[in-house]
């Protein structure tokens, strides 16, 4: 028997001085970088989040936590890859991706296709499953004093999911 499930993921950084901006594994020409750990890709972080949650898995910062130095500058794509690893290890499909980057600036349209091409390929998915937009945040809060990048992501997923005689809780039930 196989379920569809449905997660959200969310992240956000401050610019910093001195950091390449990385979204979608591609290197955005601005004069700033994101404020992180590892390369601080919101992008990336809020889907590995999205399909975390649908998996009912634990957080991006349980997996990869900005207190161990193996993480330290590290790609987000390499976050996105070990993800689907344990994914797969469950049976886990992708089905797709969404995601809504939210900043006054850069202007992140010109990087969609390549972000949605190596997203695709760290997760073993085609382009076509990976939805990526922006928006500003209407130059109000944080985000609208252009003083960093949030972004929104769902995830689609489908697992394989044990027959109601096996579930492992009395009453429980497979929908």
């Amino acid at each position: 028997m196989n379920a569809l499930r449905i997660g959200l993921g969310y992240d956000i950084h401050r610019f910093a001085q001195g950091r390449p901006l990385i979204l979608g594994g591609v290197e955005i020409a601005f004069e700033r970088g994101l404020e992180g750990h590892s390369d601080a890709d919101v992008l990336c972080h809020a889907i590995a989040d999205a399909l975390l949650g649908a998996a009912g898995e634990r957080d991006i910062g349980h997996y990869f936590p900005n207190t161990d130095d193996r993480w330290r500058g590290a790609s987000s794509l390499d976050f996105l890859r070990d993800v689907r690893s344990i994914l797969a290890a469950q049976g886990v499909r992708i089905g797709n991706i969404d995601a809504c980057v939210i900043a006054e600036a850069p202007k992140i349209a010109p990087y969609i296709a390549q972000m949605k091409e190596r997203i695709a390929l760290a997760l073993s998915i085609h382009p076509s499953q990976v939805g990526i937009k922006s928006t500003t945040n209407e130059q109000m809060g944080s985000l609208g004093r252009a003083e960093g990048i949030a972004t929104l992501a769902t995830a689609l997923i489908e697992i394989s999911t044990q027959t109601p005689s096996e579930t492992p809780w009395p009453g429980a039930r497979i929908v």
